[in-house]
């Protein structure tokens, strides 16, 4: 288990939380009323901010009930908070439906994944090994119909 602090900025803010045993996203709420129109991009409020150990992240997705039934989804997916962020929690949630969409406070908003980050170091230089695929992508392993 990792320890994640939480601060809540706003009193009615609500603890994220796992619905099940398993999971592996935990539930985000609003704090605040935000009506999204159709086409339409908000940054809905959290009240919370977070502060976890160096090596994480924090990935915040869609919920597949919003997407499916509502067309609501993250802009940014999936959007990463750092682990020197200390600011509010913010999610930036987009109307992909033909309707409005209506957010209340304590309304499920995203979910967040904790995971594990490497750092990389990059070393220049003039050529790549060759690999099966090369150069191959956007599309080139097939798999639709409508990739030929």
């Amino acid at each position: 288990m990792v320890l994640i602090k939480i601060k809540r900025l706003r009193e009615n803010a609500i603890i994220p939380s796992y619905a099940s045993i398993g999971d592996a996203g935990m539930d985000f709420y609003s704090c605040e009323n935000y009506l999204i129109q159709p086409t339409e991009r908000r940054l809905v409020s959290t009240g919370l901010a977070l502060e976890f150990p160096l090596g994480y992240e924090l990935q915040l997705r869609p919920r597949s009930g919003l997407a499916l039934k509502r067309g609501i989804s993250l802009v940014n997916s999936p959007a990463t908070i750092d682990a020197g962020y200390r600011g509010e929690i913010g999610i930036i949630l987009i109307n992909h439906g033909q309707e409005d969409f209506l957010v209340s406070p304590g309304d499920k908003i995203a979910q967040g994944v904790l995971s594990r980050v490497e750092r990389a170091d990059f070393v220049e230089v003039s050529e790549l090994e060759e690999s099966v695929r090369g150069e191959g992508g956007f599309g080139s392993s097939g798999g639709h119909s409508a990739l030929g």
